[in-house]
């Protein structure tokens, strides 16, 4: 990680703008167990916290060549 800087960073919402409701993706349960390893070890790593916010992004997994994630 880049070193610690005095910015602080936010993102300005419009003002009423709401999260748009959308059901997430279906995952197998490869891609499940995969998805867990990932956020396990970025979590332990310190690079992701857990987060309460009605905002976020979808998890689409694509394949390499070796069939690995």
């Amino acid at each position: 990680l880049p070193p610690i800087r005095p910015i602080e960073f936010q993102i300005d919402l419009v003002p009423g703008a709401a999260p748009v409701a959308r059901a997430p993706y279906r995952l197998a349960p490869s891609e499940m167990k995969e998805l867990a390893e990932q956020l396990k070890e970025l979590s332990d790593k310190g690079f992701i916290r857990p987060s309460s916010s009605p905002w976020g992004a979808p998890v689409l997994f694509v394949k390499k060549k070796d069939g690995s994630f």
